[in-house]
């Protein structure tokens, strides 16, 4: 099937593939990772894995896909205090998320799926998805790209610019991955309920900013990994040309 990029394309073939595509949207944001990654990583990330997967979905899908421009913003107040950040309050990213989704469904669009690439943006995402769902008539799917990683029983993924990521984006960009200090206290002990996610700011500057061992990351592993992302959204997106 076809893959189409919409910003490279016409009205006129936008108008015309629209009613039968899916368009995937990358959403992404731009605040610190550490004193060692690039701020924009999850934009990054979130498009390198959503172009990537969409090349490989096309060739199996079932309808054209239609790559939309990746959402660089996201929900990333809890990170301000660090410096480096721009940040959308999680209101103005659902107003955002909403304004995109409305207009493809007046372009003519019925499928839209978000491939997000940050944590904060997670709960804006399903927001945005469900709403629009109900007020334009569209399908929307929602996922995380981060889901289709192996299980790390370290609990490193996706983590925020911890050895996940900085292993992603030494493969992807090795000049957005820089060097990393070996961490010389230990991280706190977190207590986890089953089924409880907790919102802690204080939490942010217990670590520095930055969670787990990114010195432990290379660049190898995280091509590794990449493929595995690639691999296992490409399957995703290609279902939801057959079942959306």
């Amino acid at each position: 099937m076809t893959l189409l990029h919409w910003a490279d394309v016409s009205r006129e073939t936008l108008n015309e593939v629209l009613p039968e595509a899916l368009v995937v949207l990358p959403v992404g944001a731009i605040e610190q990772h550490g004193r060692h990654l690039a701020t924009g990583t999850d934009a990054l990330l979130a498009t390198t894995a959503a172009e990537r997967a969409a090349v490989l979905a096309a060739e199996r899908a079932g309808r054209p896909l239609v790559l939309a421009p990746t959402l660089q913003f996201g929900a990333s107040d809890h990170h301000l205090p660090f410096g480096g950040t721009l940040s959308l309050t999680p209101e103005t990213l659902l107003a955002v998320l909403l304004d995109l989704l409305r207009s493809v469904a007046a372009d003519g669009g019925r499928r839209v799926v978000l491939i997000n690439g940050h944590g904060g943006n997670v709960g804006v995402c399903h927001a945005a998805a469900a709403a629009a769902s109900s007020r334009h008539r569209l399908a929307v799917a929602h996922v995380d790209y981060w889901r289709f990683a192996s299980e790390d029983p370290a609990g490193s993924v996706p983590g925020h610019a911890g050895e996940f990521e900085t292993s992603l984006v030494s493969a992807v960009r090795p000049d957005a991955a820089g060097p990393v200090e070996p961490r010389t206290y230990p991280l706190p002990d977190i207590s986890a309920t089953r089924g409880v996610t907790v919102h802690d700011a204080a939490f942010w500057t217990s670590i520095d900013g930055y969670t787990d061992h990114p010195e432990r990351a290379t660049a190898d592993d995280g091509a590794a990994r990449l493929d595995t992302v690639v691999a296992g959204l490409a399957a995703c997106l290609a279902d939801l040309t057959e079942t959306l």
